[in-house]
């Protein structure tokens, strides 16, 4: 009986055959011999579960959350600055500052963002069919390229004491913000760095954020905690932050349950007329929790995704 040729032995007579006749040995793969390199790793990816971070501050805030991407192709991301509401102020800055990445699931959404398509339990069944087919459209045409999001305890500021808002945002800009660009892979450029907040913090985002157009450039607010007498004061304040940033990113976000409903809508029309481009969406839900976790997290999230990628 014949002794079995290994294909070891084949692919050598096979070259020896081809240079005994004076050819070029034709191309033979060599995935089963000894030598062969394994594969590639697989390239990381700026997207997935982020890492939590908490920190202690000096300031008009003592507390901070952040959440940073773990696993990262580029090394630098743009960052986003999200305040939470009055009911995690009343909290106290340990528990407070956890609002956005806990209370309100926005670790969840940043996780669930990566893996899409998106559900209509992840908005907790806060969201139309085409808003949600639209949402995941945007997810397989650009996928997430990775946020630093900074949630810094918000005290329970007065919103009728100017001086209080303008105390937060230098807080925001000459302390906090300098220790993210020393700490973190981040970019901490005006045109990558936005501010949003929902309610309390959407009403303080949009004060402290437009009166700092040479730190930010783009400031969304959800739902934000404002009033009638205010909608000339903060369209002011927008036309002076466009005119020294003119490619400055505005949103305003509000639902069909909001007790700020009428007035959201009221300083849209007046950015509008005033000629002060911006988005402005109008969503499902309640001014609750519920909205925060659903609506409200994946809102925030992709749009300062698109605003500062």
């Amino acid at each position: 009986m014949k002794t079995p040729v290994g294909r070891r032995e084949l692919l050598l007579y096979a070259l020896a055959t081809a240079c005994s006749r004076h050819e070029k040995p034709k191309q033979v793969s060599l995935a089963f011999a000894e030598s062969s390199a394994p594969p590639p790793a697989a390239a990381p990816r700026a997207c997935g579960p982020p890492e939590l971070l908490q920190w202690s501050l000096e300031g008009v805030s003592t507390r901070a959350a952040i959440l940073v991407p773990r696993e990262t192709r580029a090394t630098r991301f743009p960052v986003l600055v999200a305040l939470h509401g009055h009911g995690e102020a009343v909290k106290g800055p340990e528990r407070g500052a956890l609002g956005w990445p806990n209370d309100y699931a926005l670790t969840r959404a940043i996780e669930r963002a990566c893996s899409p398509p998106l559900s209509t339990e992840d908005f907790e069944g806060l969201v139309t069919p085409e808003h949600l087919t639209e949402i995941n459209r945007e997810l397989a045409d650009h996928p997430p390229s990775g946020l630093i999001v900074v949630c810094p305890y918000l005290p329970d500021l007065d919103l009728r004491r100017d001086s209080e808002i303008a105390g937060y945002g230098r807080f925001l800009a000459e302390t906090l913000l300098p220790r993210v660009a020393r700490e973190l892979p981040a970019i901490v450029t005006p045109e990558s760095t936005g501010i949003d907040g929902v309610s309390l913090g959407g009403a303080v985002a949009l004060r402290a954020g437009l009166g700092l157009p040479a730190t930010f450039g783009a400031v969304g607010a959800l739902q934000p905690a404002i009033d009638d007498a205010r909608v000339p004061d903060l369209t002011e304040l927008a036309r002076s932050a466009r005119a020294k940033r003119p490619g400055l990113r505005l949103r305003l976000t509000t639902s069909a349950e909001d007790y700020y409903r009428k007035v959201t809508h009221a300083l849209s029309d007046a950015w509008r007329g005033a000629g002060l481009a911006h988005d402005f969406a109008e969503l499902p839900g309640p001014h609750d929790y519920v909205f925060n976790r659903g609506p409200g997290a994946y809102e925030m999230l992709l749009w300062h995704e698109r605003a500062l990628r």
